[in-house]
Protein backbone atom coordinates (compact mmCIF):
# COMPACT_ATOMS: atom_id res chain seq x y z
CA UNK A 1 0.00 0.00 0.00
CA UNK A 2 0.87 3.53 -0.72
CA UNK A 3 -0.61 6.61 0.87
CA UNK A 4 -0.55 9.66 -0.75
CA UNK A 5 -1.87 13.32 1.27
CA UNK A 6 -1.89 16.30 -1.40
CA UNK A 7 -1.44 20.19 -0.11
CA UNK A 8 -0.68 23.07 -1.48
CA UNK A 9 -3.72 23.93 -3.44
CA UNK A 10 -5.97 27.64 -2.94
CA UNK A 11 -7.19 30.50 -4.81
CA UNK A 12 -4.91 32.54 -7.11
CA UNK A 13 -5.32 34.83 -9.14
CA UNK A 14 -5.26 33.97 -13.97
CA UNK A 15 -1.44 34.92 -14.09
CA UNK A 16 -0.13 33.43 -10.53
CA UNK A 17 1.49 30.51 -9.14
CA UNK A 18 1.29 27.23 -7.51
CA UNK A 19 3.22 24.59 -5.85
CA UNK A 20 1.42 21.38 -4.97
CA UNK A 21 3.37 18.56 -3.05
CA UNK A 22 2.39 15.00 -2.44
CA UNK A 23 3.38 13.08 0.47
CA UNK A 24 3.96 9.65 -0.23
CA UNK A 25 4.22 6.81 2.99
CA UNK A 26 3.71 3.07 2.80
CA UNK A 27 5.99 1.22 0.59
CA UNK A 28 9.48 2.45 -1.01
CA UNK A 29 8.38 5.89 -3.14
CA UNK A 30 11.48 5.17 -5.40
CA UNK A 31 9.76 2.52 -6.69
CA UNK A 32 6.85 4.06 -8.07
CA UNK A 33 6.50 6.65 -10.78
CA UNK A 34 4.06 9.52 -10.27
CA UNK A 35 1.31 11.36 -11.50
CA UNK A 36 -0.71 14.52 -10.84
CA UNK A 37 -4.62 14.55 -12.35
CA UNK A 38 -7.11 17.07 -12.34
CA UNK A 39 -11.15 16.99 -12.46
CA UNK A 40 -12.92 19.74 -13.12
CA UNK A 41 -17.00 19.82 -11.98
CA UNK A 42 -18.81 17.54 -14.60
CA UNK A 43 -15.90 16.54 -16.23
CA UNK A 44 -13.81 13.70 -16.28
CA UNK A 45 -10.25 13.21 -14.49
CA UNK A 46 -7.56 14.50 -17.16
CA UNK A 47 -3.96 13.30 -17.12
CA UNK A 48 -1.84 16.50 -16.55
CA UNK A 49 1.97 15.22 -15.57
CA UNK A 50 3.73 12.31 -14.82
CA UNK A 51 7.26 11.46 -13.96
CA UNK A 52 9.37 8.16 -14.01
CA UNK A 53 10.60 6.31 -10.66
CA UNK A 54 14.23 8.51 -11.13
CA UNK A 55 12.66 11.58 -12.37
CA UNK A 56 15.00 11.37 -15.29
CA UNK A 57 11.62 11.48 -17.51
CA UNK A 58 8.44 13.10 -17.19
CA UNK A 59 5.75 13.87 -19.51
CA UNK A 60 2.54 17.00 -19.73
CA UNK A 61 -0.66 17.20 -20.93
CA UNK A 62 -0.30 20.01 -23.55
CA UNK A 63 -2.75 22.10 -22.09
CA UNK A 64 0.42 22.88 -19.18
CA UNK A 65 3.17 21.98 -21.12
CA UNK A 66 6.03 25.39 -20.47
CA UNK A 67 3.42 26.54 -17.72
CA UNK A 68 3.75 23.32 -15.05
CA UNK A 69 6.52 21.62 -13.97
CA UNK A 70 6.62 17.78 -12.11
CA UNK A 71 9.51 17.02 -10.01
CA UNK A 72 10.28 14.28 -7.13
CA UNK A 73 12.17 14.50 -4.14
CA UNK A 74 13.17 10.52 -3.36
CA UNK A 75 15.05 11.31 -0.18
CA UNK A 76 11.64 12.96 1.57
CA UNK A 77 9.19 10.51 0.00
CA UNK A 78 7.15 13.64 -2.10
CA UNK A 79 6.74 14.51 -5.64
CA UNK A 80 5.39 18.45 -6.35
CA UNK A 81 3.63 20.10 -8.95
CA UNK A 82 4.98 23.60 -9.80
CA UNK A 83 2.06 25.77 -11.73
CA UNK A 84 2.74 28.79 -13.30
CA UNK A 85 1.17 31.46 -15.15
CA UNK A 86 -2.39 29.81 -14.45
CA UNK A 87 -5.24 30.53 -16.55
CA UNK A 88 -9.55 29.97 -14.98
CA UNK A 89 -9.52 26.79 -16.75
CA UNK A 90 -6.62 25.00 -14.61
CA UNK A 91 -9.30 25.28 -11.96
CA UNK A 92 -10.28 21.98 -10.88
CA UNK A 93 -9.29 19.00 -7.82
CA UNK A 94 -6.00 18.35 -8.17
CA UNK A 95 -4.82 14.45 -7.73
CA UNK A 96 -1.24 13.01 -7.18
CA UNK A 97 -1.26 9.34 -8.24
CA UNK A 98 1.19 6.41 -7.84
CA UNK A 99 2.06 3.71 -10.08
CA UNK A 100 4.68 0.90 -10.16
CA UNK A 101 5.77 1.16 -13.54
CA UNK A 102 5.76 4.38 -15.65
CA UNK A 103 3.73 2.77 -18.29
CA UNK A 104 0.99 4.40 -19.98
CA UNK A 105 0.89 7.17 -17.58
CA UNK A 106 -1.83 9.50 -18.96
CA UNK A 107 -4.30 6.60 -18.34
CA UNK A 108 -5.84 7.40 -14.41
CA UNK A 109 -6.65 3.61 -14.67
CA UNK A 110 -2.90 2.90 -14.69
CA UNK A 111 -2.75 3.90 -11.78
CA UNK A 112 -2.60 1.83 -8.42
CA UNK A 113 -2.95 4.49 -5.62
CA UNK A 114 -4.92 7.90 -5.79
CA UNK A 115 -4.64 10.83 -2.86
CA UNK A 116 -7.43 12.30 -1.34
CA UNK A 117 -6.93 15.97 -3.62
CA UNK A 118 -6.24 19.16 -3.18
CA UNK A 119 -8.74 22.26 -4.75
CA UNK A 120 -7.12 24.80 -6.85
CA UNK A 121 -9.12 27.70 -7.90
CA UNK A 122 -8.26 30.27 -10.25
CA UNK A 123 -9.85 33.48 -10.71
CA UNK A 124 -9.90 35.68 -13.70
Amino acid sequence: QVQLVESGGGLVQAGGSLRLSCAASGRTFSNYAMGWFRQAPGKEREFVAAINWSGGSTDYADSVKGRFTISRDNAKNMVYLQMNSLKPQDTAVYYCAAQRFYNDYVRPRAYNYWGQGTQVTVSS
